[in-house]
């Protein structure tokens, strides 16, 4: 596996820079501040009633129901290529120990998310409630982000952490979309229109390309970009429409476009060389993500610091506790019936990854909208999700007393 593209680390620092800037005016100019992220500059009555940047057309809306969904297809594509190209990470058998320890920590997390929430949230309106689905997105970008300073560049922890960080992002993000409250049953016939998009995209653009009796005009053709963006726009419409997050909506793409052959683990560097359309895609929208990220944390990770409340405490609760325990219960049970652990990984190891998973920010903040009632219990959750951030230097200090351990006849990674 080639190292982790250096954007990663780019990623992180975005997105806390906006972040720490939003809650730096929120704190201090509130009025300002949500006067600005909420300005409507048109009516977008008809585009509400689509669902189409719900709950209306805004600043927030339009980075987090369109600009977030391209960050989302990016780390989709890496976990799809995971899964069905040569020498990926989760091909076959070695899917089971990552998904299974993941699926432990949902399970976990909104457990620990109910129990809590029955002896610390008095709210009336907290009942009928889908938060236990808040604490299932794993923030990848900062969890990588310390995760780099607790293993070192090119540690083999680094690529499961990023399997397992952007597992739990992506099926938060479809629990939360099935979970929410549907008004309308029948908009899940929307989801015709992303189903019939990707399929022409496969049949007109990816499938010639196959061919061994097309001509090289052809081929370039077919291979053209612009086309895939038009695919992808009534992908977005369907998908939003249907009533999941649209942050979901460009991920039909991925079967549909031609892809690469070979896997060189997440995010490798390597990846920016390769000519398939599906990379070259990639690979545009690499640098422009940093922007985006920026922006989310803008215009959502605006922390009100005294929006502390009972709803906080059951966040940190399901994310710091929960979490972690899920996973390790998970790692336990897979040693004790003889399953090796991703990469060869020891339990020390493991255990430090079930920690960094317990930071969750930015797809949690997606479905922070749709889970809990608006209002205090929503910036009280934001809050929580915002302080979950403090176990990554939390467990860089901690490694620094008890590293993880370096393989035999290895050098100590380099930072």
């Amino acid at each position: 596996m080639t190292p982790a593209s250096p954007h990663l680390k780019n990623y992180a620092k975005a997105l806390l820079a906006g972040a720490a800037i939003a809650t730096l005016v929120v704190n201090i100019a509130p009025g300002t501040y949500y006067d600005a992220i909420e300005w409507h500059p048109f009516d977008s009555a008809p585009l509400y009633r689509l669902r189409l940047f719900y709950p209306g057309f805004n600043v927030a809306t339009f980075v987090s129901s369109l600009l977030l969904p391209i960050f989302v297809l990016l780390i989709g594509k890496e976990i799809w290529e995971a899964f069905v190209l040569e020498h990926g990470g989760l091909r076959g058998k070695l899917a089971f120990a990552p998904l299974a320890m993941v699926l432990s920590g949902m399970a976990a997390s909104a457990i620990v998310w109910q129990i809590l929430t029955a002896f610390l949230e008095t709210a009336e309106e907290a009942v009928d409630a889908t938060g236990w689905v808040m604490p299932f997105g794993s923030d990848m970008v900062l969890a990588f982000f310390f995760g780099r300073l607790i293993f070192g560049k090119g540690h083999a922890a680094l690529q499961v952490l990023l399997f397992m960080c952007i597992l739990d992002g992506l099926l938060g993000l479809i629990a939360s979309g099935f979970a929410a409250p549907a008004n309308n049953n029948m908009r899940v016939l929307w989801l015709i229109l992303p189903v019939v998009a990707a399929s022409y995209g496969y049949f007109k653009l990816t499938r010639p390309q196959l061919s061994l009796t097309i001509s090289e005009r052809q081929r370039q053709s077919a291979g053209k970009l612009w086309p895939w963006l038009v695919i992808g726009f009534f992908c977005w419409v369907g998908v939003s429409a249907s009533g999941l997050p649209p942050t979901l909506a460009f991920l039909p793409l991925l079967p549909a476009m031609m892809h690469g052959t070979h896997s060189f683990g997440l995010f490798a560097e390597a990846e920016g060389y390769l000519t398939d359309p599906l990379n070259r895609l990639s690979h545009f929208f690499m640098g422009p993500v940093t922007l985006i990220l920026f922006l989310f944390g803008l215009t959502h990770g605006a922390l009100d610091l005294g929006a502390f409340g009972p709803t906080t405490w059951i966040m940190l609760g399901a994310l710091w506790l929960g979490k972690p325990l899920g996973v390790l219960v998970a790692a336990g049970v897979l040693k004790a019936i003889g399953k090796p652990l991703p990469n060869r990984l020891n339990f020390k190891e493991i255990s430090y990854i079930a920690g960094l998973m317990a930071i969750g920010f930015t797809l949690p903040l997606v479905a922070l909208e749709t889970a809990l009632p608006g209002g205090a219990m929503q910036e009280a959750a934001r809050l929580g999700l915002g302080l979950s951030l403090l176990i990554g230097p939390a467990l860089v200090l901690l490694a620094r007393v008890q590293p993880p351990r370096t393989p035999r006849g290895a050098k100590p990674p380099r930072q």
